[in-house]
């Protein structure tokens, strides 16, 4: 970016051409003289340079008057910048992985696959959001801590497994303490809770709703998801006799247990019955937990005016060194 602080003296540029209308004619009526016997000879010889560039002189002086002008005008150069502040968000995702997420109503993928696919897109929809993953069944662990290292994150939610069946159950308490545990010492401005599951709590040492108070004193809000379509699913069971058989198993969500919970902390309690009903459910959140950017735009300007300075006074030594020397000679 270019720009002029003093533009005003710019205006100055307007007295050149009649500065120079007025040296043109004061010229023609200006009558050398020199003690000559006779110029009939001198008039002979031919126009050489010396001559050519003595009559035009006056346009190193008009030169030295234009960029004197420039500098009085400041002329600056500018680079605009942006300053960036985010308010980040810290997320921690708490994901149900009992044996029932292998139930297959989220067609053509069973749960646990639509569950991590969709939170996997979700991730990739945040940015300057520090985001964590907690799994739970019969007891929970923390599978990745908060990051912004999203690509690390992503896979190691792409490598979960349902539980195996000593650790089968679904403890929505311990779940939400161990997210719990990982926001409560955050600095963040919004602390967030996405906990996903398909059944009942009916295992673990902590109460979801106490889980919930003690996440309502740190202002940690806690979004409950409800997966599973109404009615029954198929369930694939491994017989070792038969092979892989299917079973049809009745569907049964807390949905009381999971609105309270969000209601203790200012959150909301949403119901995916198949792939496309999750995916909405993320980008709604998506939308509810928006990271907060401040952006200030500022232009540092540097000073040009010495250049044209130093150039102006560059041509006048010139030309004083010209008429004093070179251009005192004739022919």
């Amino acid at each position: 970016m270019f720009r002029f602080a003093n533009p005003e003296f710019l205006f100055l540029l307007l007295l050149i051409p009649p500065l120079v209308y007025y040296h043109l004619r004061r010229r023609k009526r200006l009558s050398g003289k020199i003690q000559y016997s006779t110029l009939r000879h001198m008039k002979r010889l031919p126009q050489t340079w010396r001559l050519r560039f003595r009559k035009n002189a006056y346009i190193f002086r008009m030169l030295v008057l234009v960029l004197i002008i420039i500098g009085l005008a400041r002329p600056q150069s500018g680079t605009r910048k942006q300053e960036i502040t985010t308010e980040g968000i810290d997320i921690m995702l708490a994901l149900d992985v009992s044996t029932s997420m292998l139930a297959e109503d989220f067609k053509p993928k069973n749960r646990i696959v639509a569950a991590k696919e969709v939170a996997s897109e979700f991730i990739q929809g945040r940015n300057n959001d520090r985001i964590g993953l907690v799994i739970f069944a019969g007891e929970a662990f923390t599978q990745c801590p908060l990051t912004l290292d999203y690509g690390v994150l992503t896979e190691l939610l792409d490598k979960i497994q349902v539980a195996p069946e000593q650790w089968d159950g679904t403890a929505i308490g311990n779940g939400l303490a161990t997210s719990v545990l990982r926001l409560k010492n955050s600095r963040a401005k919004s602390k967030v809770i996405i906990l996903l599951t398909d059944g009942r709590n009916n295992a673990g040492e902590i109460d979801p709703l106490t889980a919930a108070q003690v996440a309502e004193t740190f202002d940690i809000r806690i979004y409950t998801i409800g997966a599973g379509t109404r009615g029954s699913a198929m369930y694939p069971v491994d017989d070792p006799i038969f092979g892989r058989r299917y079973i049809s198993m009745q569907v049964e969500i807390d949905e009381e247990l999971l609105k309270n919970i969000a209601n203790q902390t200012g959150g909301q309690y949403f119901r995916a019955t198949d792939t496309e009903k999750l995916r909405q459910i993320y980008q709604e959140i998506n939308e509810m937990e928006k990271t907060r950017i401040q952006v200030k735009e500022f232009t540092r300007y540097r000073e040009l005016y010495i250049n044209y300075a130093g150039a102006g006074l560059l041509l006048l030594i010139i030309e004083i060194l010209l008429l004093n020397t070179w251009l005192r000679k004739l022919p």
